[in-house]
């Protein structure tokens, strides 16, 4: 009783490690454009309008993923609002509160699985691998699907992790296992339909072909289990259908996923081998130690561990890889198995650490990867700095200090690299990730006013706007987080269609444009083009398209303030 409650409390304080560390700068960062802001302004007007079934961004439906991400944050957000008691709708934070929990669940659920696997030790080195992976700690921090959907397929994987034990031990799997795997598959299906499928799937069936034997496989009651995965899913399946009349399926089906499969969607087609570049960077700082023990985990791959792990990992990626759109997060589901093959070969079975690649080109490859992994680490740590400087000029002691103490703690597990004391360096280099997070997502990411113009043009609107109800018309800043922080009430509009709406309403109607693009919005409003003035002025860059803005909320004045000239004023010519 008294290991499982030691065992308990180590796995807590890894899980409120995990939560610590996700937490910084989750307030303090605006919405990251493109995908984060939709999801929130779809939640808040599922809040807003009470419609849990057809999901909206504005006017328009978005019918690419299922629902359940959307109910979360809507969720989240209303008992947010509820417990402050005022209104969350427009603070960021609520709804990256699902992410938060999804991502910590998953680290601690990485160590279970990890402990049942090779050993308490071992799991809990896994767990704070993953959790200290660049991608794990900036999908947390999003109020995305992605950590939530990480989440569900842990969950699956725990439920074969028990099946495998049990087959191992030679005794029955419970049916609450069965039970926990599809009903954790449909938990997938609502939150990125047959995506989930994927490793679920893939998983049992892979190994299953490998051992071509399907006990495991059976112990999941497949003949009747997947009716649980469709009884939590199929009940919101036919409301968007009926609501939808078919289209939500023609487009999430049709154009979001099989899309994917085809062709590169939003610039994002890649060739295959895209994962595996990336990786050294999105798994930092176990991509390195990922390396290392790969000769060992083929050396070891009949091992029942160890199998089972190859065939969560290989099927997943190989399909990814295959896929023409390709996004780093795609193979987010197969880093908790890399991280306890990690941990695994690491901490279990003493020196077993020291089998590294035993042909000279393998151990030359292998020092290369190291090369750039610690280049990578340097880079990551020195950009905070650098780019507060480059971008607002400014030097922040707090970010020097932390990167100051980062970068040592990187050189020294190179020198432990060297001398094959990998589980020393794998320890200063977590704590110098640690560093690192801090440093980025405290002093440095929040305060890059440069990049983030919609927190910045939401205020200009709110300082100048000529009404208490202003139509916006935003030409030149089309980023969704905008539309978020104005709280829908925006129009991403042409210089002809926000001339319209000045015209129509020009008592309460407002433009933001860029100097840029005044000159069409001059030409569209014709003889009218003398009553333009403009408010304010943001200066900035859009980070997502690389583009340098200077914007302005322009209105109409009263035609009798206007003066008699034709000529434009000198705001509506460019004269601030």
């Amino acid at each position: 009783m008294l290991k499982k409650h030691a065992r308990l409390l180590r796995l807590s304080f890894l899980g409120l490690a995990a939560f610590v560390m996700l937490l910084f700068g989750r307030a303090s960062i605006p919405p990251f454009d493109r995908d984060e802001p939709r999801y929130m302004e779809a939640s808040a007007q599922m809040l807003r309008s009470h419609d849990f079934i057809d999901v909206r961004f504005q006017d328009a439906p978005r019918y690419l993923q299922p629902a359940g991400i959307y109910w979360l944050e809507s969720a989240s957000t209303a008992l947010a609002s509820a417990l402050t008691g005022q209104s969350q709708e427009r603070a960021v934070w609520p709804y990256r509160i699902p992410s938060l929990l999804a991502m910590t669940a998953s680290v601690v659920l990485t160590a279970v699985i990890g402990g049942a696997l090779f050993g308490e030790l071992a799991g809990l080195w896994a767990g704070a691998i993953l959790l200290a992976s660049v991608l794990v700690m900036a999908e947390g921090r999003m109020a995305t699907i992605d950590s939530c959907l990480l989440l569900s397929i842990l969950l699956t994987q725990l439920a074969l992790t028990r099946a495998l034990k049990d087959r191992e031990a030679d005794r029955p799997t419970a049916l609450r296992v069965a039970l926990l795997y599809w009903g954790a598959i449909g938990c997938g299906l609502m939150l990125k339909g047959p995506v989930v499928l994927v490793p679920a799937l893939g998983t049992p069936l892979a190994l299953a072909l490998v051992e071509r034997r399907a006990d495991l496989w059976r112990r999941m009651r497949p003949a009747w289990g997947w009716l649980v995965a469709i009884a939590v899913a199929m009940p919101w399946f036919i409301a968007i259908g009926i609501v939808s009349h078919g289209e939500f399926f023609r487009r999430a089906v049709g154009h979001n996923f099989l899309g994917k499969v085809a062709s590169g969607q939003e610039a994002h087609g890649l060739p295959p081998g895209y994962h595996l570049l990336v990786f050294v960077l999105a798994f930092w700082p176990g991509s390195y130690f990922a390396a290392a023990v790969a000769s060992q985990v083929w050396r070891q791959r009949t091992a029942p561990a160890v199998r089972y792990l190859l065939c969560w990992i290989i099927p997943h990626w190989l399909v990814f890889e295959a896929i023409a759109t390709k996004l780093p997060h795609y193979v987010l589901p197969t880093y908790p198995a890399i991280a306890i093959l990690i941990a695994g070969l690491l901490f279990r079975g003493g020196a077993t650490w020291r089998n590294g690649p035993q042909s000279r080109w393998g151990r030359v490859l292998l020092g290369g990867y190291g090369v750039a992994w610690c280049l990578v680490g340097c880079l990551l740590v020195l950009a905070g700095p650098v780019l507060l400087w480059r971008l607002e000029h400014q030097i922040s002691a707090q970010a020097l200090v932390l990167a100051g103490g980062a970068l040592p703690l990187i050189g020294l597990s190179m020198v432990l690299i060297w001398r094959l004391e990998l589980q020393r360096a794998l320890l200063c280099v977590l704590v110098a990730a640690g560093l690192l997070y801090v440093e980025l997502f405290t002093f440095v990411i929040p305060n890059l006013n440069t990049i983030w113009l919609a927190p910045r043009l939401a205020a200009l609107v709110e300082q100048e706007k000529p009404c208490p109800v202003t139509r916006v018309y935003s030409v030149s800043f089309s980023e969704p987080s905008l539309v978020f922080l104005l709280g829908g009430q925006v129009v991403l509009s042409s210089p002809v269609g926000a001339a319209g709406g000045l015209l129509t309403d020009p008592a309460c109607a407002a433009v933001l444009l860029a100097t840029r693009d005044r000159p069409l919005l001059l030409d569209a409003l014709g003889a009218q083009k003398n009553r333009l003035r403009a408010h304010g002025q943001v200066q900035g860059m859009n980070y997502s398209n690389g583009r340098t803005l200077d914007i302005s909320l322009y209105t109409l004045a009263p035609e009798a303030a206007a003066p008699a000239s034709s000529s434009p004023s000198p705001a509506a010519t460019g004269t601030p």
